[in-house]
């Protein structure tokens, strides 16, 4: 299984703005340059997350975007399915409308993608904006002890 630009993009754009939760709204431009996303495909994207109450947007000049809800209480999984649709590895398994198969009952490959989909669906909804940003605030922190001079 192999996730679209949609979602890699998306979950970039809003782990900037969890990044940056409590400056205000965040133009889109500015996101755009920090995270090299093309600004027109970067429209596309929030229009969708602002849909589904992930983002709001503020209008004006000193306007932007910011986070729907807190970033403890959004998921990996929540932005994935947005952008991407229902997380499955194959169209039998899907999570939201399997495909009928006349040998679901006892196909047992359905059966391993099945498991495939519960651990990815584990993994992505276990993992919020905040954890994110705590992993960017350790990584941060430990590259500045790395200071080696010669």
């Amino acid at each position: 299984m192999k996730l679209s630009t949609r979602g890699e993009y998306g979950l970039r754009a809003m782990f900037d703005l969890a990044m940056r939760q409590g400056e205000g709204p965040i133009p889109l431009k500015d996101i755009a340059e920090r995270q090299a996303i093309s600004g027109h495909y970067l429209e596309q994207l929030i229009a969708g997350l602002r849909k589904a109450g992930l983002v709001k947007s503020v209008r004006g000049a000193q306007g932007g975007y910011m986070l729907g809800r807190s970033p403890e209480e959004i998921t990996v999984g929540d932005i994935v399915r947005v952008l991407e649709g229902p997380i499955g590895p194959t169209e039998c398994v899907s999570e939201d409308d399997a495909a009928y198969c006349d040998r679901s009952e006892t196909c047992i490959a359905r059966r391993v993608w099945a498991r495939v989909r519960d651990s990815i669906v584990e993994v992505m909804d276990s993992i919020t904006l905040k954890d994110m940003c705590a992993e960017a605030e350790k990584i941060a922190q430990e590259s500045k002890g790395n200071m080696y001079y010669i």
